[in-house]
Formats: structure tokens, C-alpha cells, sequence
């Protein structure tokens, strides 16, 4: 690293006590940001104060400054802005890569076989818990079960989490320790999976169930949340994520979060959603909380969840599944007790994140802001998370209530072949329907949903340009008069995002004023294939004008 350094100059004004004004000026770069219009800028060199903010940013032919404390040479490097994932689980994140991984499974054999390691890898551990599984990826027509647990450890406990995080997967033992039974009575909202021609359960469970057997999981210590914070901000920083708006913060997640700001060991940026009004109040008492640390900690609101997942069969339909008759999926919430919540956030000021994957669900949001949107006055950046399956007359009303769609391109490219199975052709023409949002006026804000998808943002840029998978698949892409332009794209996991968090004059550009958030990558993305996005490489991730990651380390 080249170092201009006036050493003197800052010497003298640290012996008089005053704050030496060391500026760092990035230069030789190929430079890419979007204005204010969210078309591509390009730029040479920026200017970075010790505050960590952009004092200015220079255009070619423009002179540089000579008198400068620091000087960074980009080398000819292609440097953008930092991206900002707009709904990820943090801690999730952390905990996916301390235990066990099954998002990778092929087949149920292929997870017995990595339970099974697993299991002798960590003989001392009284849980065996882990997350990722997927039963559509494996074939299988249907859910696994416990005895398939059973098969490959019956001492110990196992607990493990679909790839939604809506339903999970438990062995005997943990059922036995649960004190789940054939009498035992599925839950509102949730759905305890039984034998078929039997009331005995099968060892799955589904949104409000799994509360059945987590409450007798152990909890993981202060120590143990520390060391997810800082496994899932590695992941974070090495895909050139910078800033993220954190989906279901609980307190104990939140004093994590200030005990890696106190300590200084918090890098990323989170804006936290908090889980549920308990937490909100627990966290923000009267109202969001001001920025910490340098604008990297912040709680916006609330997260609330109307249904689940498509994959589990709980998102809210308003017809029955078409590869179940019988199911219409798993409302969480009443509608008087939606709009209660609602009220009860929106009165402190807490900006809302619903959760809402089927068309049920989303007209029903919308049908709640639309009723509460002239009580609480002003800019309530009302925000549904997931927005995938919205019934086609629906899809104008995001422009027209202003509400932001949180989604997550990747779930598109997960999800087409198994929404095909669970939906008609009718229903997929608003399904994933990223243009269409936008051209009526919707703001869009990508983001990944990690770990449920890869915290991947140049696969989910790939993918919201191409409507296909890393295999190229399906050849035009799925449902393509979706797919958006790159502009349009990075702007959705830039600015967009940041404006969904109320943090647009702080983050998601490189321009004067705005935090120094930036990378620099192997490639110029505005000139790349679907593919060669994908394989887009971090060099470096600088946030706050310091290195946080560097790809030769």
C-alpha cells in the first residue's frame, strides 16, 4: 500500500490537542457510482475525510489535490459502491456457518450421510442443530421424517431448520424431550406434519409448530451470539456487502450488536428490524433508535410476519395449492390483529417490514397500509418483505400506496420450478414481478434473505438481470418481461436499499457526504454477461474509509 504521509503536520496538531484533519485521497480508479437520477456516473479519484465521509469525488480531466495526508493507489482498479443487502438474518448468517450446513444436499441420503459426520465430528455436543435441508431439491414428494433421523442418531436431540426457516425437521429424541405427541394439537398458524392415515407426528414442523420443540433447544450463550456476529460479518464484508437491514432482531441479537460496537469489532452496518413489538419495545423503547457508532448501528422498526414460505406450503393463498387442494397455507395474524400491530409500531414512529410471500397475504398488507396510511401521516416507507406472489390486479397498488418491495432475486431462481408445482399459470403472472412493481411506481429493494439464499449480491444482481439460475437455466430466463436492467438492478441493492431503511443520505452512493463505502472489483460490471457477474471477486471491501477485507489476506 503506497502512503503519502505528512508526518509533521499532523504531529504538531496532535501535540496541541486539536484533531489532526487527515485526509485520504483514492486515485488512479475506475470509478462507478449511480447519481441521483440512478444512472451510472464514472469517476478517477474521491477524497475521503478522517470522518470516514466523502469530501469529493473527481471526474477525469478534473485536477487532484497535491496537499493530502494520505494517498491510496487504486492501480487502475474498477472501485464501486459497497452493496447493501436489503433483508438478511445476521445472526442467522453466523449461526448457519457454526453448525451444521445441509444447504447443498442433493438428495435425503447425501443429508444422513453429512448428519452422520457430523454427528462423530462433535461427539460431546448435547444438540445436533443445523439448517438448509430442502425435500423439493431432494425429490423426495414429500417431507422426511423422524425415523430417517432416527436412522443415523437416536442419542442426542436433532433439530434442523428448513432452507425457509419455516418448518424443521426433528428426530425422536427431540420430539420425546418436547413432549410432542399424537395428541398434541397443531398450533394457530402452524401445522405439526403427521404420519399419513395417522395423528402421529411425522417429525416436521411448520411456522407457529416449531415453536413446539424450540422452546426446549438451549439457547445459545453471549459468547456463542459474539462469535456468530463476527463469523457472518467475515461472510458478509468477503461478497462486498457493507451495510445490511437485519430481519427479526431480538435483544439478545442487539446486545450483541453493542457489544462488537463498544468493543469496536462491529464493521458492517445494521439497520435492525426488530422481532416483533416485545423486542421493539425492549430495544427502541419509545422510538428507533439514534445512529451508533459511526452510522453503523441503527433499529428502523419492526419486523412482522402475515404467512410463511411457498416451499413449506405456508404462504397465504387466496386459492388452494395446486399440488394440494386441501391447503390454502397459514395466515399468522387476523386481520384486526395485523392493523392492531400496525398501529400499536406506527404510533412510535417504528417503520413497519411485513413478511408476505402469497397473494393473500400481500393484498391483505396492502388492504391494512391503505387503511392506515391517512392516520399516520407522513413518510412511513411502508415495507413488504418478499412480495413474491402478488395477484396480478395487486401489483399497481405498491405505486400507488408507495410501499417498497423487499425482495430477493435469488428466491426467484430457487423458487420458479417449484412455484410451477404449487401454483396455475394464472397465478405466476405476478409472481417475481420485479418490472412490473417498479414500472407502477414500487420502489424495489433487493436483498438475499441470507442464509436462506447465499449473501450473494452479484448472483442476485445476475439473476435480476437474466430471470435465470448459475446454470443458465431456463434458456431467455423465466418469465423474462420480468428482468430488469443493470442499472436498475444495482440501484435496488444500493440506493434503494438504503432508502428503504430511511438511510439514503448516509449510504448507498459514492458522492460527497456520503459514508466511504466502496470495493474494488476484478471487473467493470456495468460491461459484464449474467455469468460473468456471478463470478464477479471481491478484492477489497472498505467501509467508513477504513479496509475491512482484502482478498490477499
Amino acid at each position: 500500500m503506497k502512503m503519502i504521509r505528512v508526518a509533521l503536520a499532523a504531529l504538531a496538531l496532535g501535540m496541541t490537542g486539536t484533531a489532526a484533519h487527515a485526509d485520504t485521497l483514492f486515485d488512479d480508479v475506475q470509478g462507478i457510482t449511480l447519481d441521483e437520477e440512478g444512472k451510472i456516473q464514472r469517476f478517477v479519484a474521491l477524497l475521503v475525510g478522517d470522518d470516514g465521509r466523502i469530501k469529493q469525488v473527481f471526474q477525469r480531466g478534473e485536477e487532484l489535490p497535491r496537499d493530502v495526508d494520505f494517498r491510496e493507489d487504486g492501480r487502475g482498479r474498477v472501485m464501486m459502491p459497497g452493496l447493501f443487502d436489503a433483508h438478511v438474518h445476521v445472526m442467522g448468517i453466523g449461526f448457519g456457518a457454526l453448525t451444521l450446513d445441509l444447504s447443498q444436499t442433493k438428495s435425503l441420503e447425501e443429508a444422513q450421510a453429512l448428519i452422520a459426520a457430523y454427528v462423530e465430528e462433535f461427539p460431546d455436543r448435547p444438540w445436533i442443530l443445523g439448517r438448509g435441508w430442502n425435500q423439493e431439491i431432494w425429490g423426495l414428494g414429500r417431507f422426511p421424517t423422524a425415523a430417517e433421523l432416527d436412522a443415523v442418531v437416536g442419542d442426542r436431540p436433532v433439530w434442523l431448520e428448513r432452507v425457509d426457516g419455516h418448518a424443521a425437521w426433528a428426530n425422536s429424541k427431540a420430539l420425546e424431550l418436547a413432549g410432542v405427541t399424537a395428541s398434541t394439537q397443531s398450533p394457530s398458524g402452524g401445522r405439526i406434519e403427521r404420519l399419513p392415515g395417522t395423528r402421529t407426528p411425522s417429525g416436521v414442523f411448520v411456522d407457529a409448530a416449531m415453536d413446539l420443540v424450540q422452546k426446549v433447544v438451549l439457547p445459545p450463550r453471549p459468547v456463542d451470539r459474539d462469535l456468530a456476529l463476527q463469523a457472518a460479518q467475515k461472510i458478509l464484508v468477503r461478497n462486498g456487502i457493507v451495510a445490511v437491514a437485519d430481519m427479526g432482531t431480538t435483544i439478545e441479537d442487539w446486545q450483541s450488536f453493542r457489544r462488537a460496537g463498544d468493543s469496536g469489532a462491529l464493521d458492517i452496518r445494521i439497520v435492525s428490524y426488530a422481532a416483533g413489538i416485545d423486542n421493539m419495545s425492549l430495544i427502541g423503547g419509545p422510538g428507533p433508535t439514534r445512529w451508533l457508532y459511526g452510522d453503523r448501528l441503527h433499529m428502523a422498526g419492526v419486523k412482522l410476519y402475515l404467512d410463511g414460505a411457498l416451499g413449506s406450503r405456508g404462504a397465504w393463498l387466496k386459492e388452494p395449492y395446486a399440488d394440494a387442494p386441501d391447503q390454502t397455507g397459514l395466515p399468522l395474524a387476523t386481520p384486526a390483529q395485523l392493523r392492531n400491530t400496525m398501529s400499536r409500531a406506527s404510533l412510535n414512529n417504528f417503520q413497519l417490514a411485513i413478511h408476505a410471500i402469497g397473494d393473500a397475504a400481500n393484498a391483505e398488507v396492502l388492504n391494512a397500509i391503505d387503511d392506515l396510511d391517512e392516520t399516520y401521516e407522513g413518510d412511513r416507507r411502508w415495507r413488504i418483505e418478499h412480495a413474491q406472489i402478488v395477484a396480478p390486479q395487486d401489483l399497481a397498488r405498491f405505486g400507488q400506496l408507495g410501499v417498497i418491495a423487499s425482495m430477493q432475486p435469488l428466491h426467484q431462481t430457487s423458487d420458479m420450478f417449484m412455484a410451477e408445482a404449487r401454483l396455475d399459470p394464472a397465478r405466476l403472472e405476478g409472481a417475481y414481478a420485479w418490472d412490473t412493481i417498479r414500472e407502477n411506481g414500487g420502489h424495489l429493494a433487493f436483498g438475499s434473505d441470507a442464509p436462506v439464499e447465499p449473501a450473494d449480491a452479484f448472483a442476485g444482481l445476475a439473476v435480476a438481470v437474466s430471470r435465470q439460475n448459475a446454470e443458465g437455466e431456463p434458456y431467455g430466463g423465466w418469465r423474462s418481461e420480468e428482468a430488469i436492467n443493470f442499472e436498475q438492478a444495482l440501484a435496488a441493492f444500493t440506493t434503494g436499499a438504503a432508502y428503504a431503511a430511511f438511510a439514503e443520505d448516509r449510504l448507498g452512493r459514492i458522492a460527497p457526504g456520503m459514508r466511504a463505502d466502496f470495493l474494488f472489483v476484478d471487473r467493470d460490471p456495468t460491461m459484464a454477461s449474467p455469468s460473468q457477474l456471478r463470478e464477479t471477486r471481491v478484492l477489497e471491501t472498505w467501509i467508513g474509509g477504513r479496509r475491512v477485507y482484502r482478498e490477499a489476506e
